[in-house]
């Protein structure tokens, strides 16, 4: 009998890889909700039946009821959610909820790692590196006098801050001086009732360290390296490239993913500095947005969750084809844009973003939604970029 397998978030690329991953093997159906009419998911190839399902964020209640309604008759036998407010209000209902199956650790695991504020007081007490850190209930706590360093990074303990009605999305923010900081903390509501941090800001680059655990046992783990990205400064990966397991990494991930006995995929997020010390940053837990990438290079995971979700061997490796770039196409051409708006950036600079953007390199690269094999997630991504842009 054919596993079937509900994929939410539809609209998300990370859900689109889902997708494709699952729907590719014969003995998977998968089914693909989504809180818009059209999704690129639910239009792979890879996807039996395309859903619309109620906003988990502006509607979070009607979202759990249709969740209900949809799971009573056991016609699934996992749920995979693909984004950090559906995982959270799924592991959070799931008492509620008794026919969703989530391949997930349980919330307070979660929670652990996804608050950062618990994160770091975890990391000191494990002895694993971060950036000088204070902690800080509400804006009201803040001493200016004692904040010498600047810049300062400015962290909500949680991305997403659930009130138990509604969601608020919060953001990283760098403070320059101490007129900067005052101006954050009162500019944004959630300082005012909402635990943050400050941190020490780490000359340097990011990287990330993704991986798959097993009820507390490492099973697959990959590393890429970021080529380009939107907006260029910093931010989400429009072009990027597989690269070798990065071992100071993959030991500071390990020490505490087994701590936690973590189950289920894990994106662990450091800042290198120039003297190539790794600084742990958050843990992502959930699907990340280039899970394209680790499965065209060979660490599909997936594929690899569910095996382990049905208590089936998985023979842990780090073998994959280093070298594998994967782009974001209209991502890409957002940062181009962004580029040739930068005042900052001299013409010639500007015309070599340029070459370099119409260059890429096709020997090695695949496009992350628009492929010959699954053409209309990408037509579907660029009439609803055009609808985008002519707003």
């Amino acid at each position: 009998m054919a596993t079937t397998i509900l994929v939410l978030d539809g609209e998300q690329r990370s859900a689109l890889a889902v997708t494709r991953s699952l729907g590719s093997d014969p003995e998977v159906v998968v089914h693909v909700a989504s809180k818009l009419s059209e999704s690129i998911s639910g239009a792979s190839k890879y996807c039996s039946l395309s859903l619309q399902c109620p906003d988990e964020k502006t509607e979070p209640n009607k979202f759990l009821d249709w969740i209900n309604n949809n799971t009573q008759d056991s016609q699934y036998d996992y749920v995979f959610p693909c984004t950090e407010t559906t995982s959270q209000l799924l592991v959070m209902s799931l008492k509620n909820l008794p026919k969703v199956n989530i391949p997930f650790a349980p919330y307070n695991t979660v929670m652990q790692l996804a608050n950062k504020s618990q994160l770091m007081s975890l990391a000191g007490e494990l002895d694993i590196k971060i950036p000088n850190t204070s902690y800080y209930a509400s804006r009201q706590e803040v001493d200016f006098a004692l904040v010498e360093n600047y810049p300062i990074v400015v962290k909500p303990s949680l991305s997403q801050i659930w009130t138990g009605t509604e969601w608020i999305t919060t953001k990283v923010h760098i403070a320059r001086s101490q007129q900067e900081l005052e101006d954050i903390l009162l500019r944004y509501d959630y300082f005012e009732s909402y635990s943050f941090m400050l941190q020490e800001f780490i000359e340097g680059h990011g990287e990330g360290y993704f991986c798959l655990f097993d009820r507390g046992q490492l099973t697959a783990q990959f590393c890429h390296q970021r080529l380009r990205e939107k907006p260029p400064q910093g931010g989400v990966s429009v072009l990027c490239q597989s690269r070798e397991i990065n071992q100071q990494l993959q030991t500071i991930s390990e020490k505490l993913l087994t701590h936690v006995n973590w189950h289920g995929v894990a994106m662990v997020e450091f800042r290198v500095d120039n003297q190539q010390n790794a600084y742990l940053m958050e843990v992502n837990t959930r699907f990340w947005g280039s899970l394209q990438l680790a499965i065209d290079s060979g660490v599909d995971f997936p594929w690899l969750l569910l095996q382990v979700s049905e208590n089936k061997t998985v023979n842990a490796t780090d073998e994959y084809r280093v070298g594998q770039k994967m782009r974001w196409l209209l991502g890409d051409l957002d940062s181009l844009y962004l580029t040739f708006r930068d005042a900052e950036l001299s013409f010639v600079q500007k015309l070599k973003v340029a070459f370099i953007f119409l260059l890429p390199d096709f020997l090695n690269t695949r496009h992350q939604v628009a492929r010959l094999g699954d053409l209309k997630p990408g037509l579907i991504e660029l009439k609803q970029y055009l609808q985008a842009f002519n707003r």
